[in-house]
This record gives structure tokens, C-alpha cells and sequence, in this order.
């Protein structure tokens, strides 16, 4: 951090929110599930791959653009789908989406957002987005939710398939979490009647867990959006994920929040893209910190990726102007760091960039 105490990479963020937040939500934003060993190595896997540059290569205009599924971006970073985004603070997901769209890029809105996916549309109505949907037990809740993305120009659907229920997260059962009174998250109280009170468990008790590939093709069938899946692990399910339909895939282990103990998103990155990434685009979530892990998931074959915790982190400490802080940073530094790998661009980022 600077002297005054600003920031200098995403890094020094969760210091800087730990005192603005109670323990639940804190606890519910950090934390993962079990021994939380896929939390840290979400992180660490990272730092197991080194960059290798190349050099006497023209770098004297470098752009960080790129395009997911057809969509122009300004940097191939999205934003991810995270819960209970006014529980952070109370610009939430609206403020999240202007900082979104002021930085040129993708915002992911989540079935758990406190605030309608009209809300975050009429918040800034031009910029493209995605919705990432978990398929309820009641399916009468689940269209309303997928007709009011399609009705307000959502690019894709985001469907969720790693959570048929809430992973073992301790910090929330030490802390006694649950939903604050005053945060409503729309999607949950039209299922549940209520929003507040509920605990994770209470969250995903709604969500069905009968869910198959063929819901999948239904979906795929029902709806006039690309579908993307987010949650593969294993490379077979991204190949019967495309068979199935969808448009892309996400290698997500849900930052660290569901099982305890699977490999790091970037260790299963280069087994998918091997699989599928002639037939589609995979992008990858789970531990960006730096334009350099940005640099290492594009070497080994992702499109973009999705950042979580960092966002919500910024919205923390200084709500949309924090927000579009951590994306202008990761631009920032990723800038740099083509210049210095060699690549004049997200597209000139190949394999043998990393080792």
C-alpha cells in the first residue's frame, strides 16, 4: 500500500476491507469449503508456472483486447458472478456494472444478486453482460429469471453445474452466517419467500440437484442465447458439455467453495482446451491476481477469464470506483506485461509463453 494507504496491486485489497465488513459476510466472501486447500492453491498453482519471453519482437503498440463469443472486450478479464453483492456495499451489483462497462469489459450477473437483472441493465443499459443461472426447483422462478435476462439483452446464460448443494464452508458455520435483514436477493425470495435469514444451505436447498445433461439440452433448445457451462472440471465433461449444446465452458472448481481437495482451475485448464478448445471457447476462473496469471491462463489455451474475489473487493473498499480500480489495474498490468512478454496482443499469447 502507498503511504496514504491506497492500494498498489489487488493484493492489498482484503486488508483493506477486513475492518469494513462483519465477520459473516467477511467469512462468506473469503472463505472455502473445508480445509480450504483449494482455496490457497487456486493461488498458488500460479506461481508453479513460469513465463518465458520472447524477444526482438515489434511490441511498440500493444492492445489487451480481445473478443469472447463475439463480443468485443478491452481486456480478457470478465467479471464473475458473485452472491450478495450489497452485502459488500451498497452501490452492489448496479455500481459493479458501471465499472464494468466503463472499463469495456463483460459483467457476469449472478441468480444470487441483490438486485433484479433489469435493475443492473437500467444501470448501465449499453454494456454487453452475461447471466449466470442456477436451475431451481421451482422452473416457473427459473424461466422468470431467464426471460427477464432475454427481455433485457443479456449475451448469454451462465449455467452453474458445481453446486447441486452449498460445499462444507466452515468459516460461515463458525461465524453463524446468515443473510443480513435488508438484503433482499430477488431471484431467492421469489422461490423462497424470503431472502433474509438464509444461510448457504438455505441458498442451495432451492437449486435442483436432479439436474443432467438433458436439462441441459432443454435449455439449449428453450432459449436463443448461447449457453455457457461453468463448473467443468474433468475434460470429458467439457466434450459431452458441447454435445449437449452448450457454446463454451468455464473451468471453475467455484473458487475453492465446493469441493475440497480438486485441482486448481489453471491445473485442469490445459486437459480442456486440449479436449474441446478447437470446438470452442474455454475460459477459466479461480485465483486471478496478476495481468502475469492472466498472461499464464491465455499460454495455455483459455479465451479470457472470469475474476471474482478481487471485484468484490474493490466494491468493499470504495464501491464502483474500487470496482473499476481492480479492473483498471489488471489492464494496466497486463499492458505491461505483453509488452515485456513479447506478444503485441491477448491473441499473440501461445504455449510456448509458459513453462
Amino acid at each position: 500500500m502507498t503511504p496514504s494507504g491506497r492500494p498498489v496491486n489487488l493484493r492489498d485489497l482484503p486488508a483493506l476491507v477486513e475492518a469494513r465488513l462483519d465477520a459473516g459476510p467477511l467469512g462468506y466472501f473469503a472463505g472455502g469449503a473445508g480445509d480450504e486447500r483449494t482455496l490457497a492453491d487456486n493461488e498458488a498453482a500460479f506461481a508453479r508456472r513460469q513465463l518465458l519471453p520472447r524477444v526482438l519482437v515489434d511490441v511498440d503498440r500493444v492492445s489487451t483486447a480481445t473478443t469472447v463469443l463475439g463480443t468485443e472486450i478491452a481486456l480478457p478479464a470478465i467479471v464473475a458472478p458473485v452472491a450478495l453483492q450489497k452485502m459488500a456495499h451498497p452501490d452492489g451489483e448496479c455500481g459493479m456494472a458501471r465499472a464494468a462497462a466503463g472499463a469495456g469489459t463483460l459483467m457476469c450477473v449472478s441468480t444470487l444478486a441483490t438486485a433484479t437483472a433489469r435493475e443492473v441493465h437500467a444501470a448501465a443499459p449499453d454494456a454487453p453482460r452475461w447471466f449466470q443461472l442456477y436451475v431451481l426447483k421451482d422452473r416457473g422462478v427459473t424461466h422468470a429469471l431467464i426471460d427477464e435476462a432475454v427481455d433485457c439483452g443479456y449475451r448469454a446464460l451462465v449455467l452453474t453445474v458445481d453446486a447441486p448443494r452449498a460445499g462444507r464452508r466452515e468459516r460461515d458455520v463458525r461465524t453463524g452466517f446468515a443473510v443480513p435483514p435488508g438484503i433482499d436477493m430477488p431471484g431467492v425470495t421469489a422461490a423462497a419467500g424470503h431472502s433474509a435469514g438464509l444461510t448457504p444451505a438455505g441458498f442451495f436447498s432451492l437449486v435442483d440437484a436432479s439436474l443432467t445433461w438433458k436439462d441441459l439440452e432443454q435449455l439449449v433448445e428453450q432459449v436463443d442465447l448461447p449457453v455457457i457451462v461453468k463448473g467443468v472440471h474433468a475434460a470429458a465433461d467439457a466434450r459431452l458439455a458441447l454435445q449437449h449444446g452448450a457454446s463454451a465452458v468455464v473451468v471453475s472448481n467455484h473458487g475453492g467453495r465446493q469441493l475440497d481437495g480438486v485441482p486448481a482451475g489453471i491445473d485442469l485448464l490445459e486437459d480442456v482446451v486440449q479436449e474441446v478448445g478447437g470446438d470452442a471457447e474455454v475460459l477459466v476462473d479461480g485465483g486471478i491476481r496478476r495481468g502475469t496469471d492472466i498472461l499464464k491462463a491465455l499460454a495455455l489455451g483459455a479465451k479470457a477469464v472470469l475474476v471474482g474475489r478481487p471485484m468484490l473487493w474493490g466494491l468493499a473498499w470504495d464501491g464502483e470506483a474500487g470496482a473499476r480500480w481492480v479492473l483498471d489495474t489488471l489492464q494496466a498490468e497486463l499492458e505491461l506485461d505483453l509488452m515485456l512478454l513479447g506478444a503485441p496482443s491477448p491473441a499473440h499469447v501461445a504455449r510456448h509463453h509458459v513453462i
